[in-house]
């Protein structure tokens, strides 16, 4: 399964953010030899971005190890709202 988290920061938080997510990634990918992926919008509308991790084919013990992960490198500090997660699986693999 891939997870897909959404969430919102204000340009103000963005770089206290990416100083949060970078080590968090780092040390989930080796861990758990997950390939993580970081993005956001390319645009920001009134003063707020939008961000997105994404964490292609983890298990299903996966989402329990990420929260945990987020709670210590203390990511809800620098966010607006909930993270939104999406979860899905592939139907057919790519050929």
């Amino acid at each position: 399964m891939d997870l897909y988290i959404y969430y919102k920061v204000k340009d103000s938080d963005a770089a206290s953010l990416l100083a949060a997510l970078v080590p968090m990634q780092a040390a989930l990918a080796q861990r758990h030899g997950v390939a993580c992926q970081l993005k956001r919008r390319p645009d920001s509308k009134d003063g707020v971005q939008t961000w997105m991790e994404v964490y292609p084919a983890v298990s299903d013990t996966f989402a329990a190890a990420l929260r945990e992960a987020v709670a210590a490198a203390g990511v809800d500090q620098y966010t607006t709202g909930l993270r939104h997660t999406e979860v899905f699986m592939d139907v057919v693999p790519c050929a």
